[in-house]
């Protein structure tokens, strides 16, 4: 969590190689091929998505602290406008432009508000989010809206952008082009 620079990820892997050693030589048993994955969840770590992902296995999108730190909010501050499609629009692959290595072995989830969003769920599985994270009443929406989706109908085709992004809690007008 809040990973800034690709020097704190690769430190907290040599963290995690040396209790792999630890636990090899205690004659532990775990799971050799843990999957090792980072949120971005600050504008640092969105801009340096391409570097992040040639270390790691998947991203987990922190649509929350995302939110509060591109677009300068105060999460307890209810005057403020809720701002999904901004923050949308602010996650890897949604610039066309601003990838240029490999993206990570795959999008693991959406942690935060945005994963109850029931006017984003197609789009988050165009993307190839395969887990929603959000509060237990808002399981049932959206478990209703995957199992409505049939997602070889309709290909990815457009990128989310702010011309024509869809206010929260509308249907968004296309999918999202990775």
């Amino acid at each position: 969590p809040m990973i800034t620079s690709l020097r704190e990820l690769q430190d907290a892997k040599a963290v995690l190689d040396e209790c792999r050693t630890e636990l090899r030589a205690e004659g532990k048993k775990f799971d050799e091929k843990l999957e090792v994955g980072t949120m971005i969840e600050t504008p640092a770590a969105v801009l340096i998505a391409d570097e992040l992902a040639e270390e790691c296995d998947f991203f987990s999108i922190g649509t929350n602290d995302l939110t509060q730190y591109t677009c300068a909010l105060d999460r307890q501050n209810a005057k403020l406008e809720p701002s999904s499609t901004r923050t949308t629009r602010c996650a890897p692959g949604h610039q066309d432009d601003h990838r240029r290595g490999p993206p990570p072995r795959h999008l693991g989830g959406i942690c935060g508000e945005l994963g109850a969003d029931t006017a984003l769920t197609e789009t988050f599985l165009r993307m190839g989010v395969d887990e929603l994270s959000m509060n237990a009443k808002s399981v049932l929406p959206v478990r209703k809206i995957i199992r409505s989706i049939d997602l070889s109908k309709l290909p990815i085709n457009k990128a989310l952008c702010a011309e024509n992004a869809a206010p929260a809690g509308t249907s968004p007008p296309g999918a999202l082009h990775t």
